[in-house]
């Protein structure tokens, strides 16, 4: 990714985690793996482009077992990456800022973050 954006407000931790975001009024729905995961975000690594600003609903879900965190986001910045397939698909890293979370989801991704750097240090 490029270095020019770890200007964040919240740290990051890697967390590979399944995610759904409902784009397009929820017409749209895409199923990806998250890179990174914040207090304040996420990154993911998208095969369809997301317009800036955006608005687009989120579910996270960050164990296997357990329910998904549900919220709301907003797209804050889109990188394309070059084809890396012989099919010549793109893929795009996806910056989405969490908006208008509930304080228990929050919780719930607090609790993880501390749970992946604990076992990182």
């Amino acid at each position: 990714m490029w270095e020019g954006m770890n200007q964040r407000r919240f740290p990051r931790v890697n967390c590979k985690c399944r995610i759904k975001v409902f784009a397009d009024g929820g017409k749209m729905d895409i199923e990806a793996v998250t890179e990174n995961l914040g207090a304040g975000g996420i990154c993911v690594v998208l095969d369809k482009k997301l317009d800036l600003f955006e608005k687009v609903g989120l579910e996270l879900f960050l164990t296997q077992d357990g329910e998904p965190v549900e919220c709301k986001g907003e797209v804050v910045w889109v990188v394309r990456n070059h084809p890396m397939t012989p099919s010549g698909r793109s893929s795009y890293d996806t910056g989405i800022e969490f908006v208008a979370m509930p304080a228990s989801q929050k919780e719930a991704i607090d609790q993880i973050m501390a749970q992946l750097l604990r076992a990182s240090a």
